[in-house]
């Protein structure tokens, strides 16, 4: 029986030599992650299951980067259980202040996802690893509970959707466009709980980190996962981070997909979502005079160093505008030394920005840029449902790193390639 990317991978974490969309199966996992926010009520479940240890205290792993370093009280409390179950259980991965990133930026970063892993995550943006070959998909605390007690996960297995990539993107054009420009075709709910597959030649010309950014928001179109094909630049990726086996899986030439569509990466423009759905996507020709408030670039989508360095060769000697607030969030702490060492942070300073330490901070409407009413910004960040990002009046335009940093020096939302 044909079987598509994801579905040789379950199969074979499941022990099984096929599987077919619909499914139920349980899997073996590689890895488990939970942040700040979603572990402390993993950890309360996982200590009514009676069990004393973590299955593998490798193959756990905590970031603490959506309330650090600490913005209250609340937050303090939810970072110290996570930091006393993970001592008590000797949790190799436990990522801390001044060791934390952003968690999905900072999971490839340390080679901890290889290709062909499964991955679970309480987190919905768990499935960035997909641009690594990996199946990655977002579960609830509950689930990431049983997970660090057996190391398995029930799973329905999703059917999917093919992506036929060709063509090579245009200047000022990069992962964020391709996939709001995605979103924009297909929905919210265009892939509900299916597997979004990338494939075709076009994909080569994809940056690693292009792919973890079309990855992360697979879940903005209501997929299961995304994952990319394996090709030499994800070897080159992970055996730069990793001295893990590579295991990668291509879908059989006559797998099942519920759909297949064609995406000539060179016909993609800058797009824009506007509010307050991912869908609800724009290209210059069709957006007027957009006035802003304030810029956010970073994110486990655009928090990269690729981003971030693109934010600044954009502002390099210019100043953003008199009313506008600039935040730059590098996704981990090497990304940030990286900027430093390399003058980034000393060009967004020059040019009025204020530079962060890594954490999702405003994304989730957290801290360190909190919108008032009425206000609007543009961010690399994943969603803009109403309040996302801080008071139920705000708005919030999705773009990429390209496109905040001109709309920071113009005021308004703007084209990169006119600034």
């Amino acid at each position: 029986m044909s079987m598509t990317m994801t579905q040789k991978i379950l199969a074979s974490h499941a022990g099984l030599d096929k599987v077919e969309a619909g499914q139920l199966i349980l899997v073996n996992l590689d890895r488990v992650l939970g942040n700040d926010i979603t572990s402390p009520v993993a950890i309360k479940e996982f200590n009514k299951i009676g069990v004393d240890k973590v299955y593998d205290k490798e193959k756990v792993t905590m970031v603490m980067d959506h309330f650090a370093p600490n913005k209250d009280i609340k937050a303090a409390e939810q970072c110290k259980m996570c930091r006393e179950f993970c001592n008590d259980k000797e949790v190799t991965h436990f990522y801390d202040v001044g060791r934390m990133g952003i968690e999905h930026a900072l999971l490839p970063e340390k080679g901890l996802i290889v290709s062909g892993d499964v991955v679970i995550g309480a987190d919905s943006h768990t499935c960035t690893y997909g641009a690594l070959g990996a199946f990655s998909t977002g579960v609830g605390s509950t689930d990431m509970a049983c997970g660090m007690a057996t190391g398995k996960a029930w799973f329905k297995v999703p059917s999917a959707i093919k992506f036929v990539l060709k063509g090579k993107l245009n200047k000022y054009v990069s992962g964020k466009d391709v996939i709001l420009h995605i979103i924009g075709k297909i929905g919210v709910d265009g892939a509900l709980y299916k597997s979004m597959e990338f494939v075709g030649e076009g994909v080569s010309s994809l940056t690693i980190y292009d792919r973890l950014t079309i990855c992360n928001m697979a879940i903005e179109a209501g997929a299961k996962n995304g994952i990319f094909e394996v090709d030499e630049e994800t070897i080159a990726y992970i055996k730069e981070r990793s001295d893990r086996e590579i295991v990668s899986y291509k879908a059989d030439e006559d797998a099942v997909y519920d759909e297949v569509y064609e995406i000539d990466l060179s016909a993609i423009k800058s797009t824009v979502a506007f509010p307050h759905l991912p869908e609800n996507t724009k290209t210059f020709d069709e957006i007027g005079d957009i006035k802003i408030d304030q810029v956010v670039i970073g994110s486990c989508t655009n928090g990269q160093y690729k981003d971030i360095e693109e934010a600044a060769m954009i502002l390099k000697d210019r100043k953003i505008a008199k009313n506008v607030r600039a935040i730059i969030i590098p996704a981990t702490q090497d990304i940030y030394l990286k900027a430093i060492e390399n003058g980034l942070v000393k060009i967004f300073i020059d040019a009025g920005c204020v530079v962060s330490t890594p954490t999702c901070g405003p994304c989730l409407g957290g801290y360190m840029g909190i919108l008032a009413a009425g206000e609007r910004a543009v961010a690399t960040t994943n969603r803009n449902f109403v309040g996302r990002m801080g008071h139920v009046t705000s708005e919030v335009y999705l773009a990429s790193p390209a496109v905040a940093a001109a709309s920071a020096i113009a005021g308004k939302i703007a084209d990169p390639a006119k600034i």
